[in-house]
């Protein structure tokens, strides 16, 4: 027998027509949030920020692709890393769905990662992905971004993520059983992992100049999760003791 609350129909609906009040609300906040993300200033970028993609060399001008809009996905996967995060690899797995149409409404969409290009163009080809995806090893993006750090600042604790200093080093010997399972996921220890983080950032494009828009990190991204946002309306919810989640195709049949 179910633990869970029970009730006739009647009551189920007068409950979710309360409910449906409260999911309204959060619509229009979202809505005024969305307004309130596009009104941000927006930063010139001048400095000239090189990565090496399938097609060769590129800028990040170049990464528009002719549009005037980039959304970018710092996705986690480092140099020495034998594969990527496989928290950003669920949230990428939703790219190849809507990058198309993102395209086709003057926006450009692309992961970048600290990885050589031939290992993510592996990685790539490993999950069955088409969307673009640059390499950012020999620049300074990533770290201008603030999704990548030395272990210089990561023993100094001077770090900044998601918009705070010193409280993200994780430079820790006895690091959570996660953050130690997720490194060896991806063939590193948990310092070297946690040396790269997940975010995203917005760029426009007016008159030949690029401008940095918005970025977000950590639990900003959880509306680009889009598993989660399934998960938040199954009868359980995120129903969570731990991580779950792998790699696609790393599950058993």
């Amino acid at each position: 027998m179910t633990t869970h609350t029970t009730a006739t129909h009647n009551d189920w609906l007068a409950a979710r027509l309360d409910l449906l009040k409260a999911e309204k609300e959060l619509t229009r906040r979202s809505d005024e949030l969305a307004r309130q993300r596009q009104a941000l200033p927006w930063v010139r970028i001048d400095k000239t920020y090189r990565f090496d993609t399938e097609a060769g060399d590129a800028t990040l001008a170049d990464l528009f692709g002719g549009r005037s809009q980039l959304l970018v996905y710092h996705f986690m996967f480092g140099p020495d890393w034998s594969a990527g995060c496989p928290s950003c690899s669920s949230i990428a797995d939703g790219f190849d769905g809507f990058a198309v149409h993102l395209a086709h409404h003057d926006v450009a969409l692309w992961a970048v990662s600290r990885a050589s290009i031939d290992k993510v163009t592996a990685y790539k080809k490993r999950m069955g992905w088409r969307f673009p995806w640059a390499s950012a090893k020999n620049g300074e993006f990533n770290y201008d971004f603030n999704v990548s750090f030395t272990e210089a600042q990561q023993r100094a604790g001077d770090i900044e993520y998601n918009f705070a200093r010193g409280g993200h080093a994780m430079d820790m010997k006895d690091a959570p059983g996660p953050v130690k399972a997720f490194a060896a996921a991806c063939g590193t220890d948990a310092p070297t992992f946690t040396r790269d983080r997940p975010g995203m950032s917005a760029f426009a494009m007016e008159d030949g100049v690029v401008y940095h828009t918005y970025s977000a990190y950590a639990r900003g991204l959880d509306a680009l999760w889009g598993m989660y946002q399934w998960l938040d309306r199954a009868p359980k919810g995120r129903n969570e003791n731990g991580t779950w989640w792998k790699r696609h195709d790393e599950y058993a049949d």
